[in-house]
């Protein structure tokens, strides 16, 4: 029968079109009727990247311990213990894949227990091999769906620069040009990458670079910034929760570790991270497992990790405000980049390119730049570094003009002094200009309030 039904349906399973997610899928059949997984396995293991199978709920409890499943298919009546049952029990204990439920009732009843029990949908047995192809199929598109706008809104939240060079580094500096060749060289393996260097150089552009030319390039590439996001909060964000974990947690969540599934996930400003939860990562980098807040059990991630810092975590470890062992953990494979001031002439590229987008995106005309206005971007020493560039380019096309002395929200530039001299000064400048308020200083700059903060503690410590 099970032949027939394989056969019958060949052509319409092959003229099928089931989507993007399915070969990329992993699978995990839990059936106690060696028939149906055998049937299930024939159908599954030529078109999904994973399929596995479980003869009961002990041994699938067992396999979801050691990897992650992106679908799971089980049968509601089997021996000791129902579909529904066990799939009650696992939400309950931080299970986030999706599940679909083979039953051979569809009575209402059933339909409301699956629901509850957290199932995405349920084939009738029997049922031939395009059903329940469509229904894992349907169950991808809409975890995927889910998990690609959950990225987009956070990214969309936390964004300060939503166009902020996100397609690719810019400059035919030698500098930016080594930098090239180390993301081309690091970029295939699996080997977590720090990123250094000075605030609003471009480091999220590395990590997306690093992200675009790994085999993960198909799959989300998340960024977190860590000094964005409030302590407290901090760890349902990266870590999910489940339902019930706390006051407020009235349904399950899935953490950005999680939609980070496959890909690479970008921890920003990471020695900004609370002492606490840098063990928690920690764990989380030599494990491979997630533990959602509230939750008993692990979850297997596959995440490839790149992280940037602007602060100087050797002397954060001997303070004490940085985990050693964290530390060499991440400082595997370091990649610095350079500020604006040591790229030679890539200002100009990057002022170019900037005036295209912005002004296409203000819907202004773009304002020529002339030698003279070359000549005032290769004399100044940008403190904001690429990100500073950007608010002066965008500045000048509202103005319609470029201001000379850079006065436009920032100070001239001064020729005199050391580099901190110049820095001290240019921040102390827009502080003035903006009446001492220091966040728009720093959107004005386009450093952290942070970073003003800190520098200010050391001038008037």
């Amino acid at each position: 029968m099970q032949h027939d039904m394989i056969s019958k349906t060949r052509t319409t399973v092959q003229a099928t079109d089931f989507g993007p997610w399915l070969a990329k899928a992993s699978v995990l059949i839990i059936d106690d009727e060696t028939g149906m997984r055998n049937f299930l396995m024939r159908t599954l293991e030529a078109r999904c990247a994973f399929v596995d199978e479980a003869a009961d709920t002990a041994e699938a409890t067992r396999k979801l311990d050691d990897r992650h499943f992106d679908i799971v298919i089980l049968d509601n009546i089997m021996p000791k213990k129902t579909g529904l049952e066990w799939l009650a029990e696992q939400r309950a204990i931080g299970f986030y894949a999706e599940a679909i439920l083979m039953t051979a009732y569809a009575d209402l009843d059933t339909a409301i227990q699956a629901i509850r029990a957290g199932a995405a949908d349920f084939v009738l047995k029997p049922f031939r091999s395009n059903q329940i192809l469509n229904a894992i199929s349907r169950a991808l598109d809409r975890s995927n769906l889910q998990r690609e706008n959950s990225a987009l809104k956070y990214q969309l939240k936390t964004a300060s620069d939503h166009i902020f060079l996100r397609d690719r580094l810019v400059g035919s500096s030698a500098t930016i040009q080594q930098t090239r060749d180390m993301i081309s060289r690091v970029a295939p393996l699996p080997t977590s990458v720090l990123l250094t260097g000075e605030s609003g150089t471009g480091k999220e552009v590395l990590a997306r670079s690093i992200h675009e030319l790994s085999d993960r390039a198909d799959k989300p590439f998340v960024p977190i910034n860590c000094a964005a996001i409030p302590a407290d909060m901090l760890e349902t964000e990266l870590f999910g929760h489940v339902k019930g974990a706390f006051t407020g947690a009235d349904s399950r969540r899935e953490g950005l570790f999680l939609h980070a599934q496959g890909g690479t996930l970008f921890l920003d400003e990471i020695g900004e991270m609370p002492i606490a939860l840098q063990s928690k990562l920690l764990r989380v980098i030599e494990d491979r497992k997630v533990r959602p807040v509230g939750a008993e059990r692990e979850v297997p991630v596959d995440i490839r990790f790149v992280f940037a810092t602007n602060a100087d975590l050797v002397a954060d470890v001997e303070k004490g405000r940085f985990r050693a062992d964290l530390f060499y953990r991440i400082n595997v494979m370091q990649i610095y980049l350079a500020p604006l001031r040591d790229r030679e002439r890539d200002v100009v590229e990057l002022a170019d390119l900037f005036m295209h987008k912005l002004s296409q995106q203000l819907g202004m005309p773009p304002v020529k730049i002339d030698d003279a206005v070359r000549a005032t971007l290769l004399s100044y020493h940008w403190p904001g570094n690429v990100r500073e560039l950007r608010n002066f380019v965008e500045r000048s096309v509202i103005l319609g003009r470029f201001p000379l002395d850079l006065r436009s929200g920032a100070s001239a530039p001064v020729a005199s002094g050391t580099l901190d001299d110049v820095e001290r000064r240019h921040i102390l400048a827009v502080l003035d200009d903006v009446g001492g308020n220091r966040d728009e200083a720093s959107r004005r700059l386009g450093i952290s309030r942070k970073t003003i903060d800190r520098k200010m503690s050391s001038w008037h410590g």
